[in-house]
């Protein structure tokens, strides 16, 4: 049998994204994690693509995500409407064990003559946070996110290369005072640039600047594997790796188990367990470049008599392939652990939009202005408490739907 597909990940181009070798993980099960800083962060809470993959990772002891991002959010620059809570009060009423910190998209406009302050403030912003303990028992932890590479999108993003000279700047700035602090970073600046250069590449942004979904997907990815990641090793159960030889009835597989593996006159079947969590679909149609379809979940059966084969999971269909295809891999991803999968996001979201509601009232006029004696503003602070009750419940509701799952796998054989 050949061997198992190597899950070789582009992280040769994150060059040193961990600030200390360490034996932990930077997020660990059963973490209550909040994410702060500038749009980024903001909108990874509307995509959901980390938390899932957090959840997956961590499903037998689930972590807790509280999104405090703030579109436009700077370091020193965090405006806030009048009345609002603090960040600490929010931090304490989470019990936070871990703070991911995403800045300096917007601190890098101030190009070279900046970077003194923003090491800083970077640091200032370090120990603002040392040795609170948010969670009443320990000391937070804290992770710092780089920003991403500025997308060259011809005459909508003028000066790009400028840009990007100051952004990577500022990403060097960032990662050396979080080696100086002994605080994990993550450089998202470098693999994404490195994806936004390959030719013919679908879009990353919207503008240059904020990421669309297919962004988000890719990015989430990058930032999942360093979050996980122990000793610097990069994560092994993602994407799922199937192996199956149809003459000798073995396989092997990582992501899965396999047991039962049998051959028939017409194919192969297989139990397959579900270890850990499907590879998120991604949102698009067009072809991935090799950096990120190394993410994509694939089966190869090896042996088989020539034909058309048909793969169908607890009796649903899901691909079909020659017996060449299968022989060099097809990607697996509309199966009903896929689907689940992108259940589990939308619940996800559906989660994180209840905890906005009761965390950022969009309305102030009800709260400060001159509707608040009015029917509706005396309801909001009512309201507000109630919408946290909800996100409270959904996300219980998620950490008891994670349970793994074993399926019957069948590939017949359809034609010759």
């Amino acid at each position: 049998m050949k061997r198992l597909f190597v899950h070789l990940l582009p992280f040769l181009f994150l060059s040193v994204t961990d600030a200390l070798a360490q034996s932990d993980a930077p997020v660990l099960p059963g973490d209550r994690v909040a994410i702060v800083g500038n749009t980024f962060a903001d909108q990874i809470r509307i995509h959901g693509y980390l938390e899932t993959l957090l959840l997956q990772r961590t499903r037998e002891n689930p972590v807790s995500i509280r999104n405090l991002g703030w579109a436009g959010d700077m370091l020193t620059l965090r405006d806030r409407p009048t009345n609002f809570p603090t960040e600490e009060s929010t931090l304490t009423d989470h019990k936070t064990d871990v703070i991911i910190g995403c800045f300096g998209l917007g601190e890098s406009f101030e190009g070279e003559a900046g970077i003194d302050g923003f090491k800083k403030d970077v640091a200032d912003f370090i120990r603002s946070h040392r040795g609170k303990k948010y969670n009443g028992e320990t000391p937070v932890r804290l992770v710092l996110i780089s920003p991403i590479a500025y997308e060259n999108l011809g005459r909508l993003t003028p000066k790009h290369e400028k840009r990007n000279q100051d952004l990577e700047a500022y990403t060097h700035a960032m990662g050396a005072v979080a080696s100086q602090e002994k605080v994990p970073f993550v450089d998202l600046f470098t693999p994404m640039k490195y994806i936004m250069d390959e030719a013919g590449a679908s879009r990353l942004t919207t503008n240059g600047i904020h990421l669309n979904s297919y962004g988000y997907w890719a990015a989430s990815r990058f930032l999942f594997d360093r979050l996980v990641a122990e000793d610097g090793e990069t994560v092994r159960e993602q994407p799922w790796r199937i192996m199956i030889d149809a003459k000798e009835a073995k396989g092997s597989a990582q992501g899965v188990t396999l047991a039962n593996i049998k051959a028939t006159k017409t194919g192969v079947s297989l139990q397959v367990t579900e270890t850990f969590g499907p590879t998120l679909t991604p949102p698009t149609s067009e072809s991935l470049p090799p950096q990120l379809s190394e993410f994509r979940d694939r089966l190869v059966v090896e042996n088989l008599e020539q034909g058309s084969y048909l793969l169908s999971i607890d009796g649903e269909p899901v691909a079909s392939a020659s017996s060449a295809e299968w022989e060099l891999g097809v990607v697996i991803d509309s199966s009903p652990a896929h689907l689940e999968a992108e259940a589990l996001r939308a619940a996800v979201n559906d989660k994180n939009r209840q905890f906005v509601y009761s965390w950022k009232a969009y309305n102030q006029v009800h709260i400060v202005g001159e509707r608040r004696s009015s029917p509706s503003g005396r309801a909001l602070p009512a309201e507000v408490i109630e919408f946290n009750e909800i996100a409270k419940q959904r996300a219980r509701s998620i950490q008891g739907s994670l349970a793994p799952k074993t399926r019957e796998w069948r590939l017949i054989r359809v034609s010759d």
